[in-house]
């Protein structure tokens, strides 16, 4: 899918000093809508001050020969590339400060081949591994190829290697899944999960008109999976078009405000259920490009933030995202 540059809002940024870690950014170098070092940069030095960034799988960059199991590794070998070329090039964000993964987890105990080559391939940044569940019977969304994934015994053996490795898990996945994620943190509670894009709730096909009602069911689920302490969360991911918005159609893109205005409930909500110390605003970029910009997604997340303590924003923001992908230090 292309993902063209927005027009600007002309927005200027709130806040401009506070410093920020982008949990959940990709990169690629696909033809038709290349995103790499540069494009990152332009995104994140361009208004707010990101300090670092977690560059999370997303399909692209595979090894082209060799086992297929295997060539995932191709990515985390192109990302340790990009995270080297930012290093030596000393720019202010340390982009790809940690690596997140693809694995076939359906391997089973199989997958520690792979877990291996992924550490190879980058051994001081690779921080986890994100297996995408998501499933849904309509066909408005993309979904994998079988429901219940996360409750398949071949999949939760490659779930243990996990810890075995010292590796933590990001869950992709819709809201009417979230029971699945449920099941598994109780069932590894020792196991560090990561929720991407508060859950999915989704807002076309046979949802589109029915938001009220997803809340009610996604925020009944959400409450149940904050029980599980070892459970955080990523805020973000609702510019994606699943989420039932026309932003992407409208030119210039929504301002800061109305998204914030949008995304409020559900970010506040996850926030009273897990608390500030387990969630992390994320930019799901260049994927959210569609329907803001840069500048105005964290000016949204900076606007719905404005009521918190100092210490949560700093966890909203930095803290919890460096804690839980091993960064190291506290925001400054």
């Amino acid at each position: 899918m292309s993902h063209p540059t927005t027009k600007p809002t002309n927005e200027t940024p709130l806040e401009p000093s506070l410093p920020i870690c982008d949990p959940h950014h990709h990169l690629w170098r696909r033809p038709s809508n290349p995103y790499l070092l540069d494009d990152f940069l332009r995104d994140a030095t361009a208004a707010h001050r990101i300090v670092s960034g977690v560059a999370v799988e997303c399909g692209a960059m595979y090894r082209e020969t060799g086992p297929p199991e295997l060539r995932p590794v191709g990515e985390t070998e192109f990302l340790e590339g990009i995270a080297t070329e930012n290093a030596r090039a000393d720019n202010p964000a340390s982009v790809a400060a940690a690596i997140v993964a693809y694995a076939d987890l359906a391997l089973g105990d199989g997958v520690a081949e792979v877990l291996e080559a992924h550490q190879e391939a980058s051994p001081t940044r690779l921080r986890g591994i994100r297996y995408s569940t998501m499933w849904d019977a309509s066909d408005a969304f993309r979904s994998v190829k079988r429901p219940g994934l996360l409750r398949d015994a071949a999949v939760r053996k490659g779930v243990a290697c996990l810890r075995r490795y010292g590796l933590s898990f990001d869950a992709w996945l819709y809201h009417p899944q979230l029971p699945e994620l449920v099941e598994l943190a109780r069932d590894f509670p020792d196991l560090p999960i990561i929720l991407d894009h508060i859950g999915g709730p989704l807002g076309l096909g046979p949802y589109e008109g029915r938001r009220a009602e997803v809340f009610r069911a996604w925020s009944t689920d959400i409450a149940a999976l904050s029980e599980c302490p070892n459970v955080a969360l990523k805020l973000g991911g609702v510019g994606s078009l699943r989420s039932g918005y026309d932003w992407h159609t409208r030119e210039p893109r929504p301002a800061s405000a109305e998204l914030a205005e949008a995304m409020r409930p559900y970010f506040e909500f996850c926030i009273e259920k897990f608390g500030a110390d387990r969630c992390m605003f994320e930019s799901n970029f260049p994927v959210d490009r569609v329907s803001y910009t840069y500048v105005s997604v964290w000016n949204a997340f900076k606007i719905v933030a404005r009521g918190y303590s100092g210490a949560e924003r700093r966890a909203l923001f930095h803290d919890t995202a460096a804690r839980v992908y091993r960064l190291g230090g506290e925001a400054a």
